[in-house]
Protein backbone atom coordinates (compact mmCIF):
# COMPACT_ATOMS: atom_id res chain seq x y z
CA UNK A 1 0.00 0.00 0.00
CA UNK A 2 1.31 3.47 -0.73
CA UNK A 3 1.37 6.46 1.51
CA UNK A 4 -1.09 8.82 0.26
CA UNK A 5 -0.62 12.64 0.53
CA UNK A 6 -2.27 15.70 -1.57
CA UNK A 7 -0.36 19.00 -2.11
CA UNK A 8 -2.76 21.92 -2.00
CA UNK A 9 -1.54 25.41 -3.58
CA UNK A 10 -3.33 28.58 -4.76
CA UNK A 11 -3.44 30.45 -7.70
CA UNK A 12 -6.02 33.19 -8.94
CA UNK A 13 -6.36 31.49 -12.72
CA UNK A 14 -6.55 28.07 -11.26
CA UNK A 15 -8.53 25.39 -13.05
CA UNK A 16 -8.72 22.10 -10.25
CA UNK A 17 -9.68 19.61 -12.93
CA UNK A 18 -6.64 21.02 -15.44
CA UNK A 19 -4.43 21.81 -12.97
CA UNK A 20 -3.39 18.69 -11.45
CA UNK A 21 -0.55 16.22 -11.29
CA UNK A 22 -0.08 12.65 -9.87
CA UNK A 23 3.50 11.08 -8.86
CA UNK A 24 3.67 7.39 -7.86
CA UNK A 25 6.10 5.29 -6.26
CA UNK A 26 4.84 2.46 -5.52
CA UNK A 27 5.30 3.33 -2.01
CA UNK A 28 4.36 7.11 -2.62
CA UNK A 29 1.65 8.57 -4.41
CA UNK A 30 1.85 12.28 -4.47
CA UNK A 31 -1.50 14.41 -6.07
CA UNK A 32 -0.81 17.71 -7.00
CA UNK A 33 -3.70 20.25 -7.43
CA UNK A 34 -3.67 23.88 -7.86
CA UNK A 35 -7.09 26.02 -6.27
CA UNK A 36 -8.51 29.18 -6.88
CA UNK A 37 -10.16 29.26 -3.62
CA UNK A 38 -11.21 27.37 0.04
CA UNK A 39 -13.82 25.75 -1.55
CA UNK A 40 -12.30 23.94 -4.23
CA UNK A 41 -10.12 22.87 -1.77
CA UNK A 42 -12.62 21.47 0.34
CA UNK A 43 -14.02 19.41 -2.79
CA UNK A 44 -10.59 18.45 -3.85
CA UNK A 45 -9.52 17.17 -0.46
CA UNK A 46 -13.24 15.25 -0.01
CA UNK A 47 -13.14 13.78 -3.34
CA UNK A 48 -9.35 12.54 -3.12
CA UNK A 49 -10.47 11.22 0.37
CA UNK A 50 -13.05 9.41 -0.87
CA UNK A 51 -11.83 7.98 -4.07
CA UNK A 52 -8.17 7.46 -3.18
CA UNK A 53 -8.17 7.44 0.56
CA UNK A 54 -5.27 9.82 1.15
CA UNK A 55 -3.47 10.17 4.80
CA UNK A 56 -1.85 13.67 4.45
CA UNK A 57 -2.70 17.03 2.99
CA UNK A 58 -0.11 19.40 2.39
CA UNK A 59 -1.00 23.06 1.87
CA UNK A 60 1.36 26.08 0.56
CA UNK A 61 1.78 28.60 2.91
CA UNK A 62 -1.59 30.70 1.60
CA UNK A 63 -3.69 28.96 3.53
CA UNK A 64 -4.68 30.50 6.50
CA UNK A 65 -5.02 28.96 10.58
CA UNK A 66 -8.55 29.11 10.08
CA UNK A 67 -8.30 27.39 6.54
CA UNK A 68 -6.23 24.40 7.68
CA UNK A 69 -8.73 23.56 10.44
CA UNK A 70 -11.74 23.75 7.93
CA UNK A 71 -10.09 20.95 5.97
CA UNK A 72 -9.21 18.82 8.76
CA UNK A 73 -13.14 19.31 10.21
CA UNK A 74 -14.03 18.40 6.42
CA UNK A 75 -11.94 15.55 6.29
CA UNK A 76 -13.48 14.51 9.54
CA UNK A 77 -9.92 14.29 11.24
CA UNK A 78 -9.62 11.37 9.48
CA UNK A 79 -6.37 12.92 7.31
CA UNK A 80 -3.14 14.66 8.44
CA UNK A 81 -3.60 18.39 7.66
CA UNK A 82 0.25 19.97 7.38
CA UNK A 83 1.05 23.38 5.95
CA UNK A 84 4.69 24.20 4.41
CA UNK A 85 5.61 27.65 5.99
CA UNK A 86 9.26 29.96 5.12
CA UNK A 87 11.14 31.49 7.64
CA UNK A 88 10.39 35.25 7.08
CA UNK A 89 12.77 36.18 4.29
CA UNK A 90 11.67 33.24 2.02
CA UNK A 91 8.26 34.73 2.50
CA UNK A 92 9.06 38.17 1.88
CA UNK A 93 10.76 36.88 -1.44
CA UNK A 94 8.21 34.59 -2.76
CA UNK A 95 5.10 37.91 -2.00
CA UNK A 96 7.32 40.15 -4.09
CA UNK A 97 7.24 37.46 -6.83
CA UNK A 98 3.36 37.20 -6.20
CA UNK A 99 2.52 40.66 -6.35
CA UNK A 100 4.60 41.20 -9.34
CA UNK A 101 3.00 38.84 -11.30
CA UNK A 102 -0.82 40.31 -10.42
CA UNK A 103 -2.01 37.65 -7.79
CA UNK A 104 -3.56 40.64 -5.48
CA UNK A 105 -5.17 42.63 -7.86
CA UNK A 106 -8.42 42.96 -8.09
Amino acid sequence: MAFKVLFLAHSPDAEPEKHQALIETGKYKLFVQVVQNQEQAIAVCKKLFKEEGIHSVLLCPGFTHQQVGEIFQALEGKVGVSVARGDGPSSRIALEVMRKEGWFES
